[in-house]
């Protein structure tokens, strides 16, 4: 797949603890992105954040360990491409029956390869 220029970032911001089919929701995103023909995506999990639903401040830190640190998925491809995805991300979240926030920006890639010689 050749991947360069003007494209889309989307981010999917959930929580550690979001399940689908007992298996973490950002876990079937991931899959989903890769079932559905996406160039990458990327997980990545916070150290402390809050959400619209959040009484109180998720954390990494020893003394309040939380079970339900912030995670945000992060995935980067044309624009057409992304939004073609974004009712998948839509049904797994009304599967998983939890919140999240989901924002799109624009990104320009410079560089998208195997990696192989």
């Amino acid at each position: 797949m050749k991947l360069s220029g003007e494209g889309k970032l989307l981010r999917i911001f959930l929580g550690e603890s979001d399940k689908v089919d007992h298996k973490p929701l950002y876990e079937a995103i991931v899959r989903a992105a890769k079932t559905n023909g996406l160039a990458g995506a990327t997980v990545l999990r916070g150290v402390e954040g809050f959400g619209a639903d959040s009484r109180v401040i998720h954390t990494a830190k020893i003394l309040r360990l939380s079970e339900d640190l912030p995670i945000v998925v992060e995935i980067v491809d044309k624009e057409e491409t992304i939004k073609a995805f974004l009712p998948e991300v839509d049904k797994l979240f009304e599967a998983a029956g939890c919140g999240g926030m989901m924002t799109l920006e624009k990104a320009e890639v410079i560089r998208y390869s195997t990696g192989k010689k």
